[in-house]
Formats: structure tokens, sequence, C-alpha cells
């Protein structure tokens, strides 16, 4: 049997924020997580997404960046997450929303040559979401 992924984390400077981003991305956050450090999300494909606020607490040769001075944006990134909706309407509304809502958009929506389209924005923590949908609405391209 081939090996499966069996979680993806991301370590969280502020929970709170972060919590309510992906609230307001879609996922369904166990309600109370606010007061923890470590919360899951268990997905429909069988994938646990988690979020971490004090990863020293199961890894002991974590070191923080307290470095005071704010993150400079930059056009690299080491991964993306990337979140399927099921329509380009759905994706043009959540970028809509999370933009409003002040999160930095990395690139506005986009169609790929393969079909998709795209839009990046960042977390809290500047990690880069990929949010996806087909470039034309598999229900409009049938009738």
């Amino acid at each position: 049997m081939a090996l499966e992924l069996y979680m993806i984390g991301l370590i969280t400077q502020d929970m709170g924020k972060s919590l309510e981003f992906y609230r307001r991305l879609g996922l369904d956050i166990p309600e109370g997580s606010e007061q923890q450090s470590h919360v899951e999300i268990k997905m429909s494909g069988g994938l646990t997404f988690f979020l971490d606020a004090k990863p020293a607490r199961w890894d002991p040769g974590f070191v923080a960046e307290d470095d005071p001075r704010p993150a400079q944006p930059s056009n690299a990134y080491p991964f993306v997450l990337e979140f399927y909706l099921k329509s380009r309407a759905e994706l043009e509304t959540r970028v809509a929303e999370l933009t409003g809502f002040g999160y930095r958009m990395r690139r506005a929506p986009y169609d790929t040559p393969f079909g998709m389209r795209f839009a990046l924005v960042c977390d809290p923590d500047g990690n880069t979401i990929l949010l996806s949908a087909d470039a034309v609405d598999k229900q409009a391209s049938a009738e």
C-alpha cells in the first residue's frame, strides 16, 4: 500500500486571526477553538488540516522567529494550500469577501491555459492560499 498524506498543518502566530480567516474561507471550524493552541479540521476526503500556535509543545527543537520587524512581502512561497470551489462565481465571491476583510491578495483571479480559474490570497501568517475553480462552469457548459 502506498504512503498517504494524513495531515497538513500550519504554524500560526495568532490562533484567533487564523481561525477567523479559515472560517471566512469556508472551513468548518469547531466551536470553542479560539481557546486552544492546536485545532484540527477533518476534511471530507479524510485529510486533516491543523493549525498550531505552540509547536514547541510537540517539537522541542522548534525556534520561533521573534524578529520585531514586520515581514516583507515576497513573490516566492514555499508551498500552497489549494481549496477547490464549485464554480467560477463562488471563487470570485470568496475572493471579494476575503479581500474585503483586509486579507492580502497575492494574485487576482485569472484563467490558466489548462482550464482552471485561480486566485491567490494570504492568510494572517502570510501562507499562500490558492482558490481554484473550473474556468468554465461545468453546469453552464453542459446546457
